[in-house]
């Protein structure tokens, strides 16, 4: 998910060309008090002229609580993104705020995305997933989160391990997405490369960006490979095999193979298709 700062049309159009499986339109803080009105009209642009294809467009809107808030969800909230990025969300009730903000611009219909940022909002991470039906993906903020652990970045991201397990946690707890924060060294891809294979691997289902380089690194991270489609489909075959000559497990590979690895394996080879199918767009 690569965020574009939507008081830069550069970007805006660079966006549709770029091999991202989503993008976050942002008007939100990164962006400049005196340049928050024109990015606002640059995105509603942008996603009215559309041209991203398959990529899923996300409008990040400012803060609730801001001078912008209100007025971002106005201007956003029927215009044809795939989701909108609510931050700094904390509670339930902040949760039902943006709902019922986003219903009353016209957006009953759109799913939300919320900003997981701050060590409130990782304790409250149950209730907030819990919160609604329309959330359909939990976004890690983790820049924010380091700053008010008073914690250092560092290779291992050993001082946020347990909120992102927790966030994992939460949101698989309720069937939401969920993706790990940003890398704000972009030129650093060793440490970038790791951030996001760790990642995968404690169950996150891909990572923020904030440069188009970072792109290929996150894809190579987060697609399955060859041999695990393979493998997938071998033990599905099997267990299917073992189950009509009466067993309930099987040995593939010398590891033992029990139902619950059926639907990891078949959750595999669908995420291997669907990014198949986006990457045609890419060639």
């Amino acid at each position: 998910m690569l965020y574009v700062p939507g008081c830069n049309q550069h970007y805006l159009d660079r966006a549709r060309t770029l091999a991202a499986d989503s993008v976050i339109l942002d008007l939100g803080d990164p962006i400049l008090v005196d340049a928050k009105i024109q990015s606002r009209e640059n995105v509603v642009n942008a996603v009215k002229q559309g041209g991203y294809g398959k990529r899923e467009v996300v409008i990040r809107v400012n803060d609730l609580h801001s001078l912008w808030g209100h007025d971002d969800i106005q201007a956003v909230a029927n215009i044809g993104a795939d989701a909108i990025l609510f931050p700094n969300i904390e509670s339930r009730e902040d949760v039902l705020q943006a709902q019922q903000l986003l219903d009353d611009a016209g957006g009953k219909d759109v799913p939300m995305m919320v900003m997981i940022e701050s060590p409130l909002a990782v304790l409250n991470a149950k209730e907030i997933a819990a919160a609604s039906e329309r959330i359909i993906c939990m976004v890690m903020a983790t820049s924010d989160l380091i700053s008010q652990l008073h914690a250092r970045v560092t290779h291992e991201r050993s001082a946020i391990l347990t909120s992102l397990s927790l966030v994992i946690l939460a949101a698989r707890a309720y069937g939401k997405g969920v993706i790990d924060g940003i890398t704000s060294d972009f030129k650093n891809m060793h440490s970038f490369e790791y951030a996001c294979r760790l990642g995968r691997d404690i169950g996150m289902d891909g990572k923020s960006l904030v440069h188009p380089a970072q792109i290929a690194y996150c894809n190579d991270a987060y697609t399955p490979q060859r041999g695990e489609v393979q493998h997938a489909r071998l033990i599905i075959k099997a267990l299917k095999e073992a189950n009509e000559g009466g067993r309930g497990t099987v040995v593939v590979n010398d590891k033992l193979v029990e139902h619950h690895h059926i639907k990891a394996a078949q959750r595999l080879i669908q995420l291997a298709e669907a990014i198949a199918e986006l990457e045609e767009e890419f060639i």
